[in-house]
């Protein structure tokens, strides 16, 4: 089973899990639409499962498969697609903006709409089941 980016992972200039990663599994889309957002996705054909990236994300954005929550499922095969659709991705590289230590600061901008909602669902004030929705 491979990790997998959910798109808590959206919009996010934090690369500090792309930098850790062994084998380079890691991709963005070329160009962002509604079918691939803007986010970082991991190739599960690529992934060696160890685990490395998954307490680099300040967003806790990455899981396992196996352990991806529910109201994020779709993100399964919205990672799937940096296989099945290569030429619409590339390789995701280090951002020079990640900051040492992603722990120690938000990685996009805090006010936005999409941000305070991710900070309530990781509170777990909130499900938020139109975060999948493009």
């Amino acid at each position: 089973m491979a990790f997998v980016v959910t798109q808590l992972c959206k919009d996010c200039v934090d690369t500090a899990c792309v930098a850790v990663c062994p084998v380079d599994c890691f991709y963005q889309p070329k160009d962002a639409s509604d079918e691939t957002p803007n986010m970082l996705y991991i190739s599960p054909e690529e992934c060696i499962d160890c685990a490395v990236c998954e307490p680099e994300c300040p967003w806790e954005a990455i899981y396992p498969e196996e352990d991806v929550p529910d109201v994020f499922e779709s993100d399964i095969e919205l990672n799937d697609l940096c296989d099945t659709d290569r030429d619409a991705f590339e390789l995701a590289e280090v951002n020079e903006k990640t900051p040492p230590s992603a722990k120690k600061c938000l990685p996009t901008k805090p006010n936005t709409v999409f941000n305070i909602l991710k900070q309530l669902y990781q509170r777990g004030l909130f499900a938020p089941f139109f975060v999948c929705i493009g």
